[in-house]
């Protein structure tokens, strides 16, 4: 009985694998998206090319090729006009109220200069293959990092999870940056760990054009690389010479950009409401204490695992840990920024026997995490496989469903990074555990 239940746990395991992304895809192309379009229609809002893609290569069009300012809000209603099928009209109360703005550093530009003479359809199709190939390959890059030897079902499992996950379904389908972001990190470290350091600062410094999400990361590599200085400046300075170069051209190119970015900055948090995922749970009057705890006990971790080499499981874990600590606190709560989550995703799974045995309080944790991270796919399924059986406008009242748990998902996971960093840490040396 053993060993028949041992054969099938594989094929079980990519099946369910693959029945939850099969049902998060059609749940966006059966349910999602038309809601999107129905509720557009009724209230007489504008749907253009909805591409995240869109402003960033319209704006790198305006200045490489005609020397336009791409800040500046002539440029912001030519791409209202890609983006939503018109510029967005003030006195419509029905209108977006995302303005689409080209909120990037200048030197985005530099990395969407090739497709300047494509038609932005083919732009498009290419960047969605790209991004599904960097997902791909970020999943199993993390998967060395981590140092999970996992069999290879159970890495089939794993990869095709993670594309059918919410926050890689919703990036693709908007063409989202974080994606690039997420994949040119995951490349970097893996160089880095691969002892390949200019060519991680390289990676890092391209990586930069959505700063807010690699800050974090980069306080913890400061601290990693002065703790030994000698042995690992270089990625640091290649990290620093390809932004020097990238802002001087930048400047080159388009004087003072700077404050023109953190204008833009400052007008995207006006018109999109931006706020962290603490905000948005607690409130934003109450929230800066817990932000400041979760952040100093992150600082503190990173302090204590210093001295750890590059190619050890602390290493690792603590570049997860940052990671999700980043999706709680910047201020953005979009769902597809939890593809950085992955990573401690991997990590609790990977030890979840250890924090399982360790309390009852994290068994509790652990089962509420779980639950949280799985909520989408299963509420997706079950929206997908209702919409062949009941009438189109019922299904689609209940689009928001696979939501609900996008706020609580990054808590719980930081939360449970933590507990058992600490926990781990107070009990054995800092290597056990991960290796």
């Amino acid at each position: 009985m053993s060993r028949h239940r041992a054969s099938y746990g594989p094929f079980w395991l990519v099946l369910a694998a693959a029945v939850c992304a099969a049902g998060m895809w059609t749940y966006a192309s059966r349910v999602l998206i038309p809601y999107q379009k129905s509720d557009a229609a009724a209230h007489g809002r504008p749907r253009g090319n909805l591409s995240d893609l869109y402003p960033r290569w319209l704006g790198a069009k305006e200045l490489l090729l005609h020397g336009r300012d791409p800040y500046s809000s002539e440029v912001t209603r030519e791409i209202q006009s890609g983006y939503y099928g018109r510029p967005l009209d003030p006195s419509r109360p029905d209108d977006p109220h995302d303005e689409q703005g080209f909120a990037y550093p200048v030197y985005v530009v530099f990395f969407l200069a090739p497709t300047m003479g494509l038609p932005f359809a083919i732009v498009q199709k290419a960047f969605f293959y790209i991004l599904f190939l960097l997902a791909s390959a970020s999943t199993l890059l993390w998967l060395r990092i981590l140092r999970w030897s996992a069999l290879p079902w159970i890495q089939i499992s794993l990869l095709v999870w993670t594309l059918g996950s919410l926050a890689v379904m919703q990036g693709l389908k908007l063409e989202q940056m974080t994606l690039l972001v997420a994949g040119l990190m995951a490349i970097a470290i893996a160089l880095l760990v691969a002892d390949h350091a200019v060519a991680a600062g390289v990676l890092l410094a391209a990586a930069s054009i959505k700063p807010q999400l690699v800050l974090l990361p980069l306080c913890w590599l400061t601290i990693w690389t002065m703790a030994d200085w000698r042995r690992r400046y270089r990625w640091a300075a290649s990290f620093l010479i390809t932004v020097a170069t990238l802002c001087a051209a930048s400047e080159w190119y388009l004087p003072h950009w700077i404050s023109r970015f953190w204008h833009a900055i400052h007008e995207y948090q006006r018109y999109t409401g931006a706020t962290s995922v603490m905000d948005n749970l607690i409130g934003a009057r109450s929230s800066w204490a817990l932000d400041l705890l979760v952040l100093a006990a992150t600082m503190v971790a990173c302090w204590r695992e210093r001295r750890q080499a590059a190619n050890s499981g602390s290493f690792a874990f603590m570049l997860s840990l940052v990671l999700a600590t980043s999706i709680l606190l910047v201020p953005t709560y979009a769902a597809y920024n939890q593809v950085l989550l992955i990573p401690a995703s991997m990590v609790l799974l990977k030890e979840r026997r250890t924090i399982w045995r360790r309390s009852l309080a994290n068994r509790v944790l652990f089962t509420i995490t779980g639950s949280l991270i799985f909520w989408p796919w299963i509420s997706s399924t079950a929206l997908a496989g209702l919409s062949f059986v009941l009438p189109r406008e019922t299904v689609e009242q209940a689009w928001a469903i696979p939501f609900w748990t996008v706020l609580q998902i990054p808590m719980g996971v930081t939360a449970l990074m933590l507990a058992h960093y600490y926990q781990r840490t107070n009990t054995a040396p800092a290597e056990a555990g991960t290796s």
